[in-house]
């Protein structure tokens, strides 16, 4: 496709639906400017503000997606990105969905892989599905950021906890649309009401569950390839890649819509 085709504001409902349905879309080679970017995002939904307020209050509706630190202050927290994640999963309401463009590669990784958490539950037995089902899991940033940083200060400590609380939701979320999905990602701290071994166990498995090749789509990337996700239905990871490569992507978001229930 060209980008006047998918800026026609005709194209939004059929882009929506097939999001719905495939939960992720690429537009290989597209190469969207940012402007075009944000207008595309704007025609499925809110675009929410990236990063850091400015000195006059505004916000970047576009986020570099780097680790280098010159060029993002939160470098240190996207190596956490390696995780398979859902965006916002520590907030009562996450990103509806998320479009990303490539800028520059690196030479070596820098795949992003999303998994289809939709059919995770799908696929479970029914009696695991049913159990699932009453259970209630603790997410946090702090628990995410210990996957990188295994003996933080106290001084990083602080930060994780003034960034964010943690947040219970349930582990299987049922979507207003009927659809049930996992809640699962490098978010989660706990599973209520089980001891810690077997709190882990479970998460280790239905996380293997829900990223098995079958229901994963690896994608290579191009210079210029816009990749959208739902961030409801899909987890994401980036396979690990050289800080010093100058990777860059640009990032817009949708304000989520429906809280996890």
């Amino acid at each position: 496709m060209r980008p006047e085709e998918i800026l026609d504001p005709s194209f939004a409902p059929e882009c929506r639906e097939a999001l719905e349905r495939f939960g992720v879309l690429v537009f290989p080679q597209i190469g969207l400017s940012d402007e075009q970017q944000v207008v595309f995002s704007s025609r499925l939904g809110e675009v929410a503000p990236q990063g850091m307020p400015k000195a006059d209050g505004s916000r970047d509706l576009v986020f570099k997606v780097t680790l280098d630190p010159k060029k993002n202050e939160a470098a240190e927290y996207l190596k956490g990105t390696i995780y398979w994640h859902i965006d916002g999963a520590t907030d009562d309401v996450p990103a509806k969905a998320t479009l990303l463009s490539g800028r520059r590669l690196s030479p070596t990784g820098g795949q992003t892989e999303f998994c289809n958490i939709y059919a995770a539950y799908d696929d479970l037995p029914e009696e695991e599905r049913r159990s699932c089902e009453s259970l209630r899991v603790v997410h946090s940033l702090e628990a995410a950021n210990r996957l990188t940083t295994r003996n933080p200060t106290d001084e990083q400590l602080a930060i994780w906890r003034r960034r964010g609380s943690s947040k219970e939701h349930p582990l299987v979320w049922r979507h207003r649309s009927g659809r049930k999905s996992l809640v699962l990602g490098a978010t989660v701290e706990r599973i209520l009401g089980l001891s810690d071994e077997q709190s882990h166990a479970l998460v280790e498995k239905l996380t293997a569950h829900s990223t098995r090749r079958e229901i994963v789509y690896s994608h290579e990337w191009q210079v210029g390839d816009l990749v959208v996700w739902d961030n409801c239905g899909t987890m994401h990871r980036v396979i690990p890649y050289d800080a010093a490569s100058g990777r860059m992507m640009h990032r817009t978001t949708l304000h989520g819509d429906e809280a996890i229930a």
